[in-house]
């Protein structure tokens, strides 16, 4: 026997494998899409550095050798090259970006998806939001 509040009835829904599949698959994607916003704020957090560093430069003498970071070391280049290199980073992190967005943008359709169908069958029984 269950107490519900005045009025309320019992609605429960079975819960089929395949229900459970849509389920579990929307738990991985809702991690998935959580993993892909971090690198995302990650990767725009870097390209703003990027940028302030691209202007910090432009006040640099062409032939002033300046510290580069080139994975775990420094090394001595010319302004001019550096502003080369951080453009290629730049470049690579708008790829980078974009790309990301897209992930998210396709993991937002189909969770979209899962929650229409999800919601149809179980309605008010079933949570989907944070």
């Amino acid at each position: 026997m269950e107490l519900l509040p005045e009025g309320q009835t019992n609605t429960t829904t079975e819960v089929t494998w395949e229900d459970q599949q849509k389920i579990n698959k929307f738990s991985t994607l809702v991690t998935a899409k959580d993993d892909y916003i971090s690198e995302l704020e990650k990767a725009k957090s870097e390209k703003e550095y990027l940028d302030d560093l691209a202007l910090e430069l432009e006040l640099v003498d062409d032939e002033e050798k300046i510290n580069y970071k080139i994975g775990e070391a420094f090394v001595l280049l010319k302004a001019t090259d550096a502003v080369a290199r951080i453009e290629k980073e730049n470049e690579d992190l708008d790829s980078k970006i974009s790309n990301l967005e897209s992930k998210i943008e396709e993991l937002d359709e189909t969770l979209n998806e899962l929650k229409v169908q999800l919601y149809a069958k179980f309605g008010k029984n079933i949570n989907l939001e944070r």
